[in-house]
């Protein structure tokens, strides 16, 4: 425990404040971050991601993290946008299929489009949410409700924990934990509510706080589904006490896009 909170202090420390200040500093870590994120996925399955495939996956995993308000003016003028980069993708990989006699798979190349889009369109919209209109505040709120849900799950979990959650995939999570979780998000919202300037009715935040709570616990399952299928305990060890960079983002890295299409939608 010593180990993580000293872990948490100093990532939150270099984290917040690029967040703060956001810009390309920030689109710098974000891209950082999710290389990282997608070079510990392609490891678990055994991959190198200075493979061709692999740096094909990387030029993707660049190209759809883009954010608007970055956008290339060649991108622009031809017309082109992530959907056309995915097909050129694919399209690549499926040459690769070819010139390796299928040594590299369908299922190879599958597994490789989907790691890209998992993490790429995750921090896209971690992007795209600083980018609008009091997008510093919804970026903090998304990471204070998540890091929230985590603690209180884990708290919650010791005190009062005693039905399983999803014993196949994360055999030390609990119902109580996980209500723990959404109860501690909720706290922390109205705290934004109160101390902030968002204008959104009290009752649409609770209700967005609960599902991006309990969205955010799905997302931090199906990593340690995919964990468990492929035999490894983290990610990483990028980040000591923690483990690697998706085992700190997996939760916000479902959160994120849905947090932006409700935000657009209100």
């Amino acid at each position: 425990m010593k180990e993580r909170v000293i872990t948490a202090i100093i990532f939150g420390a270099v984290l917040l404040p690029l967040v703060f200040i956001g810009g390309w500093p920030l689109m710098l870590l974000a891209y950082f971050f999710a290389t990282v994120g997608l070079y510990e996925l392609l490891r678990m399955k055994g991959f190198n991601l200075f493979s061709l495939p692999g740096l094909i996956s990387t030029f993707i995993l660049w190209m759809i993290m883009i954010p608007s308000e970055f956008s290339f003016a060649w991108m622009i003028q031809a017309g082109l946008g992530k959907s056309d980069i995915l097909i050129l993708g694919v399209l690549l990989l499926l040459t690769y299929t070819v010139l390796t006699k299928n040594r590299f798979t369908y299922d190879d190349m599958a597994f490789m489009l989907i790691s890209t889009i998992y993490i790429g369109f995750g921090f896209h919209y971690f992007l795209e949410t600083r980018a609008m209109e009091n997008g510093l505040i919804w970026i903090f709120f998304s990471l204070f409700i998540i890091w929230a849900s985590d603690s209180g799950a884990y708290f919650f979990g010791k005190a009062f924990g005693k039905r399983k959650l999803w014993p196949d995939i994360s055999p030390n999570k609990t119902i109580e934990g996980s209500i723990g979780g959404v109860i501690s998000s909720v706290v922390v919202a109205c705290l934004f509510l109160i101390f902030t300037d968002i204008s959104e009715p009290a009752v649409l935040i609770i209700l967005m706080t609960c599902l991006l709570a309990v969205f955010g616990q799905v997302g931090d399952l199906a990593e340690s589904a995919f964990k468990r299928h492929y035999g490894v305990k983290d990610s990483g060890r990028i980040l000591p006490g923690h483990g690697g960079i998706l085992d700190r983002f997996d939760s916000l890295l479902f959160v994120w896009p849905l947090m932006y299409i409700i935000l657009s939608i209100m």
